[in-house]
């Protein structure tokens, strides 16, 4: 993992950049600021940087919502097997990252545009921001944005609800830049994602909007529908064709599961998504992950041969489980990963049906489309037969070395029945309650390597539903979780507990309903604990 940290250092380096040194003072073998405005890559050239840091690594993805959504788990027995799989909190690094390599960079991008006459590469730059802390907001609740840059002893975090409008009414500034200075080509040379195409940007506009108006759906249902009608209804249009996907480039880097996967051994496929896609029989197994070696772990399901660790796993030897399924071998070779697609979209756009918001559609076609496109981004082939199937169902999870642990640890056993019975076919005279499980079952199995999403959509709607976690360490220490549930959220990090501590406090208080605690107990705003979605 120290890898890792020195990857992100680099990257902070690397997308960061001064203005106020004197040539008397220029070392001979920097590119000088000079040379650095021609084409604007002073403004520009950070932006791939931001992007990329928009996504985690080991700490901040695999070993939380990848593991806590089914799609990872570690076979590794890290802190004598009790960390975030486990539910307590040993890593918490995200903060830092979008701190530290895109608020703070951004800042300087907004002020060197300003000074160089370039708006636009300021607008950029926000929209980075608006995403980035959507991402964050996601995992701890209130967080600094519109007091960011205060030089105040103590920085205010931004409520929930509030930060919510802020970041909706950040999107119309955009969009009102963009939709102004459609024909600009000033990005071309420094956008990986879009080489440069504001229209291209413009869909990521409104697909935003839609995400995080469905994200508030339940909690203020009015906002949210006002602000995905908005979303659904601005000509820039939204993103609905693969070819229109948000993809950020890996700068070179290595795919961070694949990196985990193959170089550390420390991940392997889910559980989980094992009872789905082996019950489903689903094409894109083959896709997101490698086929075992030793077939016979897969003794239950010797036909489809691959294999998963549960989430929170009980781990007592690293050798154990590092026999079972990696992910696909493609990932060591490709150059970018998904942000935003367009199965997402018609997934959110089936919802938005469901909960009758105009224009969006009917909730049978925009779902079958979702998995199609979901289908033919991955190269997968069979999806209208999968749609077909209204007979399929999750299976049980076997661990193979199950009966080898409980010899040393009666406890330790982590084969488990299926949550779920979600049939794949649509159903037109299902309730919407069912409807929507069966969305969110598809729209999850879509977003494998973008999983933050997946774990937002299952705090705030309960689906898929998934077995809770094998073993469940948490405590007083970092909060309680019952044995029937599941984390909420992760805590504010140390280095604000003890150096911003009033308005911690302050934020802790106001958590989700507000009178929470900074705990991994705490429900989010969106989250709000309703047994049911209608």
């Amino acid at each position: 993992m120290k890898k890792i940290l020195i990857a992100s250092m680099m990257l902070v380096v690397f997308g960061s950049c001064t203005k106020d040194f004197e040539a008397t003072n220029q070392n001979p073998n920097q590119i000088s600021d000079v040379l650095l405005k021609q084409d604007f890559n002073l403004v520009g050239s950070p932006f791939s940087g931001y992007l990329f840091n928009l996504f985690g690594h080991q700490v901040e993805e695999d070993l939380c919502y990848d593991s806590w959504m089914g799609y990872m788990n570690t076979p590794t027995d890290f802190v004598g097997n009790v960390n975030n799989t486990t539910y307590y909190i040993r890593w918490n690094s995200y903060w830092g990252r979008i701190y530290g390599s895109v608020m703070s960079p951004t800042k300087q991008t907004i002020a060197l545009a300003g000074t160089n006459n370039l708006p636009l590469f300021a607008t950029w730059a926000k929209l980075i921001r608006v995403i980035a802390i959507s991402k964050l907001t996601a995992i701890h609740g209130p967080v600094i944005y519109s007091k960011y840059g205060s030089t105040d002893a103590s920085i205010a975090y931004d409520k929930e609800s509030d930060l919510y409008t802020q970041l909706f009414a950040d999107l119309d500034a955009v969009q009102t830049d963009f939709a102004a200075n459609k024909a600009y080509t000033g990005f071309k040379a420094f956008d990986p994602s879009f080489k440069g195409s504001i229209p291209a940007w413009q869909k990521v506009v409104n697909s935003m909007r839609l995400r995080l108006a469905m994200r508030i759906s339940k909690v203020a249902p009015a906002l949210a529908k006002t602000q995905g009608e908005k979303a659904i209804a601005d000509p820039a249009g939204l993103i609905t064709a693969n070819a229109d996907n948000f993809l950020v480039s890996l700068n070179g880097n290595i795919m961070p599961v694949a990196q985990i996967c193959y170089q550390w051994d420390d991940t392997r496929m889910g559980g989980v998504i094992e009872q789905f896609m082996v019950g489903y029989n689903d094409g894109r197994i083959s896709k997101y992950y490698a086929p075992l070696g030793t077939a016979s772990l897969a003794a239950d399901h010797p036909a489809l041969p691959y294999k998963g660790i549960r989430n929170g796993s009980w781990n007592l030897a690293k050798a154990d489980k590092v026999p079972f399924s990696k992910v696909s071998n493609d990932f060591n070779s490709v150059q970018t990963r998904r942000a935003f697609t367009a199965s997402e979209t018609y997934f959110l756009l089936a919802e938005a049906a469901l909960r009758g918001w105009t224009g969006a559609g009917v909730a049978k076609t925009n779902y079958e489309n979702g998995v199609k496109l979901s289908f033919a981004d991955w190269g997968a082939s069979g999806a209208d037969a999968y749609l077909a199937d209204a007979t399929s169902k999750p299976i049980a999870y076997v661990d193979p070395t199950d009966a080898a642990s409980v010899k040393i640890n009666p406890k330790a056993i982590n084969s488990v029945a299926a949550a779920s019975t979600m049939t794949i076919a649509w159903d037109e005279a299902a309730s919407n309650e069912v409807k929507l499980e069966k969305i969110m079952t598809q729209k999850w199995l879509s977003l494998f390597t973008n999983t933050l999403e997946a774990w937002c959509d299952f705090r705030r709607t309960g689906y898929p539903k998934i077995p809770v976690v094998g073993k469940n360490d948490s405590n007083a220490d970092w909060g309680v979780i019952p044995a029937d549930q599941f984390i909420k959220r992760m805590p504010f990090i140390n280095g604000e507990r003890t150096g911003n501590t009033d308005a911690v406090n302050a934020a802790a208080a106001v958590i989700g309903a507000g009178g929470g605690k900074d705990d991994i107990a705490t429900r989010l705003w969106f989250d709000t604990g309703a047994a049911t979605n209608f």
